[in-house]
């Protein structure tokens, strides 16, 4: 009988001590949440001479300073194997941006308009550029490479939480 006791006592406390214990740690991941919504980003994306970006999705939250690198992990100059990153508002027609920036061979094949967010220089095999921005507000933007012909499969999804 004692040790029928025993045994729902130390149930009994324990059940109470895993409602404490989940309690705290919810409230820890809010604050770590928190946190890291206010922090920089960092983000590393490749392009090599197979006409690839590295990554389809990128993830950010809304209102940080991210801080982008497109590297080209291939050989080709830039003239015939050139690739950037330009994140494009919501709601543009990607394809006729790609059209209109494909055109644009004198400003490296950035269109004149609004409907860039941020971008990166033209770069050949070998080179990386660095770009600083502030995340837009909550969505799903696309990202493509602009030079002619690219973008079918240089292109993916920054998502802004």
């Amino acid at each position: 009988m004692k040790k029928v006791l025993l045994i729902t006592l130390i149930f009994l406390v324990s059940l109470g001590c895993k409602k404490t214990v989940g309690k705290k740690e919810s409230n820890i991941s809010k604050t770590e949440k928190k946190i890291e919504y206010s922090k920089k980003i960092n983000l590393v994306l490749s392009s090599s001479d197979n006409m690839l970006f590295d990554k389809n999705m990128l993830i950010i939250q809304s209102g940080q300073e991210v801080t982008l690198t497109l590297n080209h992990t291939g050989k080709f100059n830039k003239s015939v194997m050139g690739h950037n990153f330009v994140l494009l508002k919501d709601g543009v027609n990607v394809s006729e941006f790609a059209e209109r920036a494909a055109a644009a061979r004198n400003s490296e094949y950035i269109p004149e308009g609004d409907e860039v967010l941020a971008y990166t220089k033209l770069i050949g095999g070998g080179e990386s550029d660095t770009i600083t921005f502030k995340a837009p507000m909550k969505g799903y933007y696309t990202f493509i490479c602009s030079f002619p012909g690219h973008w079918g499969l240089m292109k993916g999804k920054l998502i802004v939480k």
